[in-house]
């Protein structure tokens, strides 16, 4: 059975959220924060970040995006095709939701990688936020044009979604301010699946 390695507060939800949601046969493993910058963990993943997917013959695949889409096309059945029209636009947003959008964090986490003098950090953290606003601001009006689902109809892109919404509480942001977001947050944590796959990752839901 291949093991997904996951960390609480990680990106590492969003294939978590895929496994339960087409009940892949996928141990799901967490790790304590830390613990992905051990030799254990970096003699699987040499980039010491999580997601992670172990196969059973010790080939591993990481990138969460990378990981949807092999358990999308192992697992899936026709519905996660990718020689579909969803399939496509489903490629397409995870591919901008995993670089742009929690790229788009990197300086949140660490100004002083960006500008060394203080008022320097601000400046790029001011800048930060407003990039981040005008990500959720895209999605929020997407996702409200799309209905309950980002993509019109549910796919691997929600637990993505999920999962950056979620990081909001971490930067000054609102999700009041992106009303479709926090409708698809609190329609994602009534899902079962979804439960399972936070209470498997050691994490909570927000409402």
């Amino acid at each position: 059975m291949p093991t997904l390695y996951t960390m609480p507060g990680t990106c590492a939800l969003a294939p978590n959220i895929a496994a339960a949601w087409i009940d892949a046969p996928v141990e799901v493993k967490v790790l304590a924060r830390g613990d992905h910058k051990k030799d254990a963990y970096l003699s699987i993943n040499p980039k010491g970040k999580v997601p992670a997917l172990q196969m059973d013959d010790g080939e591993v695949l990481t990138e969460a995006a990378a990981i949807m889409a092999w358990l999308g096309a192992t697992y899936g059945g026709e519905g996660y095709a990718r020689d579909t029209k969803l399939g496509r636009q489903e490629a397409e947003a995870l591919s901008w939701m995993t670089t742009e959008v929690h790229g788009a964090f990197g300086p949140h986490f660490a100004p002083d990688a960006y500008a060394d003098s203080e008022a320097a950090q601000k400046e790029v953290l001011a800048k930060t936020y407003a990039r981040l606003d005008a990500h959720f601001a895209r999605m929020d009006e997407i996702l409200a044009g799309a209905g309950d689902w980002y993509l019109g109809e549910r796919s691997f892109a929600d637990a993505y979604l999920y999962t950056a919404v979620r990081w909001l509480d971490l930067v000054p942001l609102s999700l009041d301010d992106y009303p479709a977001l926090r409708a698809h947050r609190d329609r994602m944590e009534a899902d079962a699946d979804v439960r399972m796959a936070l209470a498997r990752q050691k994490m909570d839901p927000q409402t």
